[in-house]
């Protein structure tokens, strides 16, 4: 399926909080996305990134319509070198071979934009789809760290996989 990464704009507040607006996407990520994702939080959302130079985050576009998200975001102090990736994408658009292509597209843009050499990701341990889609993207398995999350009232895996510049 064919998509675009671009920048996010005000008008997409609505394909973004109809997209967003679900659990099945919210247990997965961090309890700064949330669930109901209604429009006050997408206008914060579209609010927050508009000032971000150069851009972070970027909508995933098929046919018009946001329908994920995904962005890079580098580190600092001591981790200096390193940007975390974090994406979602529509439950409608999951198994269309999207992401991993998004992913492989925002990997270039991190290396080529920021002075980094490593790209990482933490997708939970029950996420099973997020790590195959890491992996057809080229991303490694560094680290599994047991019980360190706390999502939803239980304790889940965290795991750690990332990318090099010279990879």
């Amino acid at each position: 399926m064919d998509f675009t990464l671009r920048e996010w704009k005000d008008s997409d507040l609505e394909s973004l909080t109809k997209h967003a607006n679900n659990y099945n996407i919210a247990r997965f990520l961090t309890d700064g996305f949330p669930y109901p994702y209604t429009i006050a939080a997408g206008e914060r959302f579209l609010s927050k990134i508009a000032i971000q130079k150069p851009a972070q985050i970027f909508a995933i576009d098929v046919h018009g319509e946001a329908v994920g998200s995904i962005g890079i975001f580098p580190q600092t102090d001591i981790h200096s070198k390193n940007a975390e990736m974090g994406y979602w994408l529509s439950e409608e658009y999951w198994g269309h071979g999207i992401m991993p292509r998004a992913i492989k597209e925002i990997v270039e843009y991190g290396f080529i934009t920021f002075d980094i050499n490593r790209i990482f990701a933490r997708p939970f341990g029950t996420n099973i789809q997020s790590q195959r889609v890491l992996e057809k993207a080229g991303f490694v398995l560094e680290a599994e760290l047991e019980k360190v999350l706390y999502k939803n009232g239980e304790y889940l895996d965290e795991l750690i996989y990332a990318k090099r510049r010279n990879d």
